[in-house]
Order: C-alpha cells, then sequence, then structure tokens
C-alpha cells in the first residue's frame, strides 16, 4: 500500500535534510575528484609560455602570428550518473535499527545530491530480476525529490534478485559513458556475462547492502525463517554450531564470489551494513578512486 502522501512528504523533507547537508559538506569535494568526466574539451588558445607543453601548439594559429600559441583545454566535466537500485524482497529485511531498504534510500539520495552539485545528470533504475522502473538521468532539486519520493513508496512486481536483465539495459539504454552505482545486496548469480559488457561501456561501482544476520546467525533454538524474496518457510535448529557455522561459511563464500567477479570485471567494491555508518567506506571508495 502506498505511504499515505503527508507521511511521505515527511519522509522525503528528512532525507532531503540529512543527504543533502553530508554531501554539501562531505562528498562533493571527493565524488568530484572520483568521477572525472569524459575526458578533455579544447577552450581556447594563448600564447607559449616557458614549460607548456610543445604538443599543445597550435600551429595555424602560430603561423598566422608568427610567434608561438598554444591550445588550452579544459575538462568536461558533466556526467550522466546512474543508480541501479534493488527492489527485491530482501530489502524488507533488517536485523538491526535499519531495513536494507532503508540504508538504500539513505545513500541513494546522497549520491544523486552530490550529483547534482557537480552539475551532473542523474537517472534511476529499479530492478528486481527484471525492469522494474526507469527514470531517466535529468538535473534539478525537482527531480533529485521525485527520485527520494520513488525509492520510499515504489511496489515492485517481482521479488527475486537477478542483475543480467537490468545489466543489458543499462548497456544498451544509456547512450553515453555514464557512472552507474549498482545498490544491492546481490543476492544473485549468473550475471557475470552482463557485467563484463556493460562495464566495457560504463564506469560501475558496486554498492553491496548486507545485514549483520545474513552472515551470523544467532543461537535462539528452533526458530521460523521467511525467504523474503521466495515466500518460503523454513524451521531451523540454530541451536546446532554446524548449522551455524555452514550458514556462516556460506555467507563468506559468497562474498569472496562476488568480490572476485568485480575485480575481474574492473568493477569497485564497497559494502555498507545496515545500522552502520555508511560515510566511511564511501569516502574509502572515492578516494581509492581518485
Amino acid at each position: 500500500m502506498a505511504v499515505e502522501t503527508a507521511e511521505l512528504i515527511q519522509k522525503v523533507r528528512r532525507i532531503e535534510i540529512k543527504t543533502r547537508g553530508l554531501s554539501r559538506q562531505i562528498f562533493a569535494g571527493q565524488y568530484h575528484s572520483a568521477f572525472k568526466g569524459r575526458g578533455v574539451a579544447f577552450s581556447e588558445v594563448r600564447e607559449y609560455q616557458f614549460g607548456d607543453d610543445i604538443r599543445n601548439i597550435d600551429w595555424n594559429v602560430t603561423a598566422r602570428f608568427n610567434h608561438p600559441y598554444i591550445k588550452i583545454f579544459e575538462e568536461e566535466r558533466e556526467l550522466t550518473v546512474v543508480l541501479m537500485v534493488d527492489v527485491s524482497g530482501s530489502g524488507t529485511f533488517g536485523s538491526n535499527t535499519q531495513l536494507k531498504r532503508e540504508l538504500i534510500t539513505e545513500i541513494s539520495a546522497l549520491l544523486a545530491f552530490s550529483a547534482i552539485h557537480n552539475n551532473d545528470k542523474i537517472g534511476l533504475v529499479f530492478f528486481s530480476d527484471k525492469m522494474e522502473k526507469f527514470i531517466p538521468p535529468k538535473k534539478g532539486r525537482k527531480h533529485i525529490l521525485h527520485i527520494i519520493r520513488e525509492l520510499i513508496d515504489f511496489t515492485p512486481e517481482n521479488k527475486t534478485t537477478g542483475l543480467s536483465e537490468p545489466l543489458r539495459f543499462i548497456t544498451n539504454a544509456i547512450k553515453k559513458r555514464a557512472a552507474v552505482f549498482m545498490i544491492s545486496d546481490f543476492q544473485c548469480a549468473d550475471f557475470e556475462d552482463a557485467l563484463t559488457i556493460a562495464a566495457r561501456k560504463h564506469d560501475i561501482a558496486a554498492l553491496h547492502i548486507t545485514d549483520p544476520r545474513d552472515s551470523e546467525l544467532p543461537d535462539i533454538g528452533l526458530a521460523r525463517f521467511n525467504d523474503p524474496e521466495t515466500g518460503e518457510l523454513l524451521w531451523i535448529d540454530t541451536s546446532i554450531t554446524r548449522v551455524r557455522h555452514a550458514y556462516h561459511q556460506f555467507s563468506i563464500s559468497h562474498t569472496k564470489w562476488l568480490k572476485t567477479l568485480l575485480s575481474r570485471c574492473g568493477v569497485d567494491y564497497a559494502n555498507m551494513i545496515t545500522g552502520e555508518d555508511y560515510v566511511k567506506p564511501l569516502l574509502a571508495l572515492f578516494k581509492a578512486r581518485a
């Protein structure tokens, strides 16, 4: 059920105040350094000065004025940023003070404000195991607030996770090279081919959203667990040590597999945990890229 309008506006406003302030104070400079734009473009010519790179001499202007002139280039700063946001059923899980989806919403809003502070366009892709919704890249605060409303209130058609179709969409629909943030708990596999192709065209970073209970089962005896993506109900005796150990090892193996895959495709990685500070891992990602 959609959130009531007044409550939705309050939620949007709270997220805007928090993430816009963070973006202005902390992230704008780091973001600018981490995502440098598509290249350089010609700006103007000026007289040659000692120490200038002779490869930049404009020979036509030099011949005309019988004095050396060089071309000045400026960075093409404007970027297109695309947020690929996982809206599958596992986003409704959270054992701490925060659901995965709430953390995803805050991080997405922070990245969106960082983008517009740098005059970049920002777009949004919602995905489950298919493309759920696409908001084309645009600029401006009104556009950001529309994105935040959708992040809070969007209801997906499917609940399972799959990245192949959304990655193929990004490859085909976004024509120019873009900075793409995949924001997901990555509870899926078999997307390497699609990621390999997408990473050749776009600059991709993976933000791995996890919860402490993704890797550790508490010893609470016999308990019923519900898979939010498949709806399957399971009874598990958590008092058995080998059961808790197997659960922990599966989580470690999956994360190791994910990091190896991302590294092979040239995709940057950062882990954010529900209920914990997400500023430090994001800043570490930006600094590493810069």
